[in-house]
């Protein structure tokens, strides 16, 4: 039978329970000499309650539970029957004393031999400290320490804590670097963007956006007149044959393209006087300066400059730049040969002209050609001193002072160098054209003209002089005296009418008054009337054409003083 206050382990002295420890442990000792005491695990009511006194001394008897029942005198023990067993001593006879640990005692006696004290080790035997007092247990107290693993820290709660924290943050520093990947795609995205944008608005505004440029050479668009541009004027001129040549230098600063633009010696201008005249003869009478605002006030330019070419200038230039080369429509005399030599200048793709050729085939007319066929082989000349011409801006200075020419205020050395520089790069990359000004019959623009060229290469606003505004006459000189013809022209400015210069012929001897238009008949009649001229002189007939009215001035007439 298992006893809950069983302290022997397989024999020996019997042991009493005297207290519990700190933990609710119960502590035993030996048990001491008492009288013997029958087991009542309950004790009557009629006894002492609480008498027990484990420390009281061996002679003094108590009337506490001794469970083992150890004291008084040794009888003979009976044989111990379940049926006689009566826990709760509640039977009127008397029961035989409860031996747990099987010692016999001596016979006929009822109680066990004393033993003699002794010092052993005191088993400690370890009980349910979770488990609820028995309610037999009188006087057991709870003290404070029995329950101190309630107030002492927990080494394994502080390691839940920290992995709950390193979790926490390991997962707010996952979440992070998400936010931060997720900032930079956005970041790189916005960036992306704004390039893109970026891109498009420079190449719609440079005019190289496919299907918004207003042609496929041009490299312009229909914001042209807000665009940044730099415009030199050039004359050549024919020392030895006379005549000249006009183009303007285009840089546009703003789509990184030059243009040289061919400008016809028929254009009309507006004279100093107010009177219309054409490019060439503006050029030989009102000079530079005078020339240069009227292109302005036509083309609605700002030209910066004037740049005169003479024929000798040009060789020298083409000379030092080491030759050009040139795709040439026609083969070009020698002057200075005999005839029947080969021609200085032969036609054909890439040809090599030194500064004697490329003079002869820029200012070089065939028989019965036009104008504007010289005007362009004279750009093709420009076009390929630009390519040879070096790019750096101080060593262009440097060969434009070499020719040793004066060059006309408010243009300077360096300006022009630097000038010519720019162009000299953009002919290198492919960025450079020439393109010729379309003008009519009488020297006006043309609506080609005027979007095309005026509009798109220069920015500007064609304002060819009206033509209603005098009427136009051109004068050929036939006889025989130069003065002849300035006579004329002060005669027909002062009478109200534009003069146009139509050179010289053979002398003849009677002059002659032609218009074209039967509208401009009673306008010959005053032209006549004007120089002086017989009314019979008018017919109706072929006239310039950069005229209303031809004159042809005979031997018959006379200026007067």
């Amino acid at each position: 039978m298992n006893d809950r206050y069983d302290a022997g382990y397989g024999g020996g002295a019997p042991y009493e329970l005297v207290g519990y420890d700190e933990y609710g442990r119960p502590v035993y000792r030996q048990a001491t000499d008492q009288q013997p005491q029958q087991y009542d695990g309950y004790q009557q009511q009629d006894r002492q309650d609480y008498g027990y006194d484990p420390y009281a001394p061996g002679g003094h008897q108590q009337p506490a539970y001794d469970p083992y029942a150890t004291g008084g005198a040794p009888q003979q023990p009976q044989a111990p029957t379940y049926d006689a067993y009566d826990p709760y001593g509640t039977g009127g006879h008397q029961q035989p004393a409860y031996d747990p640990y099987g010692q016999t005692a001596p016979h006929g006696t009822g109680q066990q031999p004393r033993v003699t004290e002794q010092t052993a080790h005191i088993p400690q035997q370890a009980g349910p400290v979770d488990e609820d007092p028995a309610p037999d247990e009188p006087g057991r107290e709870y003290r404070t320490e029995q329950f101190a693993f309630v107030e002492e820290p927990d080494g394994d709660s502080e390691d839940v804590i920290d992995w709950l924290k390193f979790t926490e943050n390991r997962t707010e520093r996952r979440e992070e670097a998400k936010r931060r990947a997720r900032s930079r795609v956005v970041a790189l995205a916005v960036a992306f963007a704004l390039v893109v944008a970026g891109g498009v608005g420079y190449l719609w505004y440079a005019g190289k956006l496919p299907g918004l440029s207003s042609g496929p050479e041009t490299g312009t668009t229909t914001a042209a007149g807000a665009q940044k541009r730099d415009v030199l004027v050039v004359h050549l001129h024919d020392t030895d044959r006379g005549g000249t040549a006009t183009a303007l230098l285009v840089d546009n600063t703003t789509t990184k393209q030059g243009t040289t633009v061919l400008l016809p010696n028929s254009l009309a201008l507006t004279a100093d006087d107010g009177s219309t005249t054409t490019l060439a003869k503006s050029v030989e009478d009102d000079g530079s300066e005078g020339t240069r605002t009227s292109l302005d006030t036509v083309l609605g330019t700002d030209i910066e400059g004037t740049w005169r070419l003479d024929t000798p200038f040009l060789l020298t230039l083409v000379d030092l730049v080491g030759n050009i080369e040139v795709d040439t429509d026609t083969d070009v005399p020698d002057p200075d040969a005999k005839k029947g030599e080969a021609p200085l200048v032969r036609k054909g793709k890439g040809q090599t002209l030194s500064g004697k050729a490329a003079v002869a085939y820029a200012t070089h007319r065939g028989p019965g050609e036009a104008q504007d066929a010289q005007l362009e082989r004279f750009g093709q000349v420009l076009h390929g001193v630009l390519r040879k011409m070096t790019s750096d801006p101080d060593a262009a200075t440097v060969t434009i002072q070499t020719l040793g020419q004066i060059i006309e205020p408010p243009l300077t050395d360096k300006d022009l160098g630097s000038f010519l520089a720019r162009l000299s790069d953009l002919a290198k990359g492919g960025d450079h054209r020439t393109a010729l000004l379309p003008v009519r019959d009488d020297g006006t623009l043309t609506a080609e003209a005027s979007d095309g060229v005026v509009k798109d290469v220069l920015g500007g606003t064609a304002k060819s002089p009206d033509p209603d505004a005098a009427v136009s006459v051109s004068v050929r000189n036939a006889t025989g005296v130069d003065d002849r013809t300035e006579k004329a022209r002060v005669i027909l400015l002062n009478g109200g009418f534009t003069f146009r210069e139509a050179g010289t012929a053979d002398a003849e001897a009677t002059s002659k008054v032609v218009y074209a238009d039967a509208a401009d008949k009673a306008n010959a009649g005053e032209v006549a009337k004007t120089l002086g001229l017989p009314a019979d002189s008018v017919t109706r007939g072929k006239t310039s054409a950069n005229a209303r009215v031809s004159v042809v001035l005979g031997q018959d007439y006379d200026p007067g003083s």
